[in-house]
């Protein structure tokens, strides 16, 4: 009969990895478990297998390991205890020598974070997302434990259809989303499918994110950059812009700038992609969260041939989900399915969970009231701001996650680094402007989303002692 190398529940232990090797096995054995103490490969306090566990591993007599591990405890490598087994001794162990390795530079970690773009992680619904974890594994069919569908798991995109066309005015449908990993991996996705209809130029935003547009330019597209006023971005010159074959935009709250587009240039966003056979990216990436304004709705809504529709759970909920969704043009599925392929599905079981989170209306309530949660930490803001720097002017603050604090000029990078020295983490308006833009204003951009509670105050009051 062969031998079985799957031992059975009885000798259950830990796994440990040693070629034995040498004249005997026990001295083979005994060398090997010495070398890998000694070289730090076994730390002290690390729990050996039982002798019998490794001996079912091994394939040898369970004398054999017994009487390695002895004479190891002997010569004060190991500790045997009766009852709690056989670990690795407690004493001073020589580590590989490495200071031949490349020392990287390291930076001390802010003391507080300002910067944009992320959520307060600290208030993620932790019992919400474990009861709908729950009930998602409970009632998940066998099936979802295979490879699955590329485009995601037909659960989160049914309720992800109704969800979107409830709350963001999306026309869409299960059979026109497909779930990716968040915006980014959203991107890269329409940048190969734009590369592959050879198109040439998409046209972004005079302010961004560089690496949105390097997602553009990797896959072999040039980034011009469409023009912006204090009213939003200028889609009236995208039929000027030859060459263009598709644009990226956030619509509903600019970003970083924070105003939304104008219904005139929504329009005319919409009749440049009808005319020319355009497409429009759009990054609908805080749309939940507004203040002083009736909501805005995904520019979609207006033409859901021409729009690529992206969204994601991680300003919502938190980016570690890694969850977004693409509502895409009937015509440009198959195409996004193909270029994602089936080895890049995500996983079943966190895609289960957030359909049952927002089936079951926890995602609403989660997102009303983070979004009363988010307006106090505005309204507190503005209100520091005006009694502690009030030459600081604040915009951009009807809706989202970040506010744009106007500077005198020529004082950005001196407050940046103020911030700096303070311990706070902080960014300037400058660090989103398109390389084509020459310098036009200083500016911070602060998100006031980032902070967890207990460090809120104290990111407000260092914020305001680099103000001028």
């Amino acid at each position: 009969m062969v031998k079985s190398w799957a031992t059975s529940p009885e000798t259950l232990g830990v796994d440990l990895h040693i070629d034995v090797g040498g004249a005997g096995l026990r001295s083979g054995l005994t060398d090997a478990l010495r070398e890998a103490v000694r070289g730090g490969r076994l730390t002290p306090g690390t729990r050996l297998p039982s002798s019998r566990s490794l001996a079912a591993d091994l394939g040898i007599a369970r004398n054999t390991v017994a009487d390695a591990y002895a004479e190891l405890v002997a010569e004060g490598w190991l500790t045997a205890r009766q009852g709690s087994g056989t670990t690795v001794a407690q004493r001073a162990v020589a580590r590989p020598d490495r200071s031949h390795a490349r020392r990287l530079p390291t930076r001390r970690r802010p003391t507080y974070n300002l910067m944009p773009g992320s959520p307060d992680v600290a208030s993620f619904p932790r019992a919400e997302w474990l009861k709908a974890a729950r009930r998602a594994l409970t009632d998940a069919p066998d099936e979802a434990f295979g490879f699955g569908d590329p485009r995601g798991r037909v659960e989160l995109r049914t309720v992800l259809a109704d969800y979107l066309a409830r709350a963001r005015g999306v026309y869409a449908s299960p059979d026109r989303i497909v779930v990716c990993s968040g915006f980014l991996h959203g991107l890269m996705l329409m940048a190969k499918v734009l590369r592959a209809r050879r198109a040439r130029e998409v046209a972004v935003e005079s302010y961004g994110l560089d690496f949105h547009w390097k997602v553009l330019t990797d896959a072999g597209l040039r980034t011009p950059a469409l023009p912006l006023d204090h009213l939003g971005t200028r889609t009236e010159e995208l039929g000027a812009m030859k060459g263009v074959g598709a644009v990226l935009m956030t619509a509903a709250h600019q970003f970083p700038i924070g105003v939304p587009l104008l219904p005139d240039r929504r329009a005319a966003a919409v009749d440049w992609a009808r005319t020319t056979g355009g497409l429009i990216v759009e990054d609908d990436y805080d749309g939940e969260f507004r203040y002083d304004r009736q909501p805005v709705g995904a520019l979609q809504g207006l033409d859901p041939e021409h729009v690529v529709y992206i969204g994601t759970a991680s300003k919502s909920l938190a980016p570690g989900l890694r969850l977004g969704w693409m509502v895409l043009p009937e015509h440009l599925v198959g195409e996004v399915v193909q270029a994602k392929g089936g080895e890049w599905a995500n996983g079943s079981l966190d895609q289960l969970t957030l359909a049952e989170f927002i089936r079951s209306g926890a995602y609403d309530r989660h997102v009303r009231g983070m979004r009363l949660h988010y307006r106090r930490r505005r309204d507190q803001l503005v209100t520091a701001l005006a009694e502690r720097a009030p030459e600081a002017r604040v915009s951009g603050i009807a809706a989202g996650l970040h506010a744009l604090v106007e500077l005198p000029p020529g004082t950005e990078r001196s407050i940046i680094r103020a911030a700096t020295w303070q311990g706070l983490a902080l960014e300037g308006l400058s660090r989103y402007r398109h390389p084509e833009l020459t310098p036009e204003r200083d500016a911070l951009v602060v998100g006031y989303g980032t902070p967890s509670d207990s460090g809120w105050a104290g990111a407000l009051d260092a914020l305001c002692n680099v103000l001028p």
